[in-house]
């Protein structure tokens, strides 16, 4: 049996689309994994994206 590990979820966010988000969130997730803490980030729609902030 696999032993899965639950995210917790922090916060999220709806921003506009900024395509820089993504070198944001990469950036972030490089420098505070060793914190346990991951970001993530979902386009929307065609104009917004949603920020996620996990806790491991």
């Amino acid at each position: 049996m696999e032993n899965k590990k639950q995210l917790d979820l922090i916060g999220k966010k709806i921003i506009k689309k900024d395509d820089q988000m993504y070198q944001i969130i990469d950036f972030l997730n490089k420098n505070l994994k060793d914190r346990n803490i991951i970001f993530g980030l979902s386009l929307r729609d065609q104009d917004h994206m949603e920020i996620t902030i996990y806790y491991s």
